[in-house]
């Protein structure tokens, strides 16, 4: 069956539909990873957007059942060149088509991603809608719909506080989900941490009442501008714990803090991004997902302090509170998919984490 993405600004793109045959708004992004395209679909971060998937060829080694960043596909739909119908990997137990269809998640398939790329790349990402037929009164009213509202009906929130235990002695960490990938979850249980998940929507009050040892702030899809009711809860938990932020949740701490955010042009997704660690005076690769970014400019004004830039054209990549155990990132160094050149930083704020834990010791004896 024939499918068509028409652009906001009028062009239009032909190809043939997989999966769910739904038409819908949404608006475009592209990936340029060539492998992670579960992740990607699965990525919370993603919620309101249709990925365009650079790579020529998506699905060949399937779907499998350890890769999901969260429970159900998180994309509005996927596009593709060349779906793979007949995947091979010894962890596959589906296809990706078949995945789609299960999952009721629209595809288009066998147009030129990279032609679409570039013309976002030239122009900015931007609303468009997925449908059947080139009818334009259908196409018009698609466009009539409040598009932020759409957002907010699709996100699958969970409200519910969820804890995951440890060894006796591990350090706790309060992980505030905003839209959490799973992997961020992995990477503290791996270093031995106890994490009990909040929803966005918590209080201080009822963090206090967990007793943690660190606080983190999760990524999440959407302007971090929304997010204003968190303002006061991260300035009040800086102050009482060490605390991280990762994309969408270093975005929310440097708002707290005073800084501003923007819309890119058409955002970062991707795992080649190269960032320059100022401390470590170090590059590193890095996997990111964002469409928003933190203003260098009005950094200066704050308690912040910059402390990774992307090299290429030196937007802000991390920041952290001068005076308090307290800084952001904006790449994911849970790095699922992605090169594991940062998966230091979680080693960063569990000794944070840990020097806070024997600073309060010494001063109670």
């Amino acid at each position: 069956m024939k499918g068509y993405l028409v652009l906001e600004n009028g062009s239009v793109y032909e190809g043939d539909r997989f999966g769910a045959e739904k038409d819908l708004l949404t608006e475009v992004v592209f990936s340029t990873g060539m492998t992670g395209y579960q992740e990607t679909i699965t990525d919370p971060s993603y919620y309101g957007q249709s990925m365009v998937f650079t790579y020529p060829l998506i699905g060949n080694y399937g779907i499998n059942r350890e890769d999901n960043e969260s429970a159900h596909p998180a994309v509005d739909a996927i596009i593709v060149k060349d779906l793979a119908r007949r995947p091979s990997n010894f962890r596959s137990v589906q296809s990706l088509e078949d995945y789609a269809k299960e999952q009721g998640l629209p595809g288009l398939m066998n147009l030129d991603t990279r032609k679409l790329a570039k013309e976002i790349r030239s122009q900015g990402s931007m609303k468009a809608v997925l449908v059947s037929r080139l009818d334009k009164t259908w196409i018009d009213k698609l466009f009539a719909q409040d598009y932020d509202q759409l957002l907010l009906s699709r996100r699958q929130l969970d409200n519910s506080v969820r804890h995951y235990t440890a060894e006796p002695g591990a350090p706790k960490i309060a992980l505030i989900d905003f839209g959490m990938k799973n992997s961020i979850l992995d990477a503290l249980q791996k270093r031995g941490a106890e994490v009990t998940i909040f929803p966005a929507n918590t209080t201080v009050a009822e963090i206090d009442a967990y007793q943690p040892d660190g606080v983190l702030l999760s990524n999440g899809p959407g302007n971090p501008e929304q997010y204003e009711f968190s303002y006061p809860m991260i300035r009040t938990l800086q102050e009482r714990y060490p605390l991280m932020g990762i994309c969408l949740g270093h975005q929310l701490f440097a708002l707290a803090n005073g800084a501003k955010t923007y819309k890119m042009k058409y955002g970062y997704r991707g795992f080649n991004h190269a960032v320059w660690d100022i401390d470590q005076k170090a590059k590193h690769f890095t996997s990111q997902n964002h469409g928003y970014a933190v203003d260098a400019d009005s950094v200066a004004n704050t308690d912040l302090e910059i402390t990774h830039r992307e090299i290429n054209n030196q937007t802000v990549e991390g920041v952290r509170l001068k005076n308090r155990p307290a800084f952001s990132v904006q790449f994911h160094p849970d790095a699922c998919p992605g090169p594991h050149d940062s998966e230091y930083v979680f080693d960063n704020f569990l000794d944070l984490v840990k020097k806070a834990e024997e600073k309060t010791y010494a001063q109670a004896n």
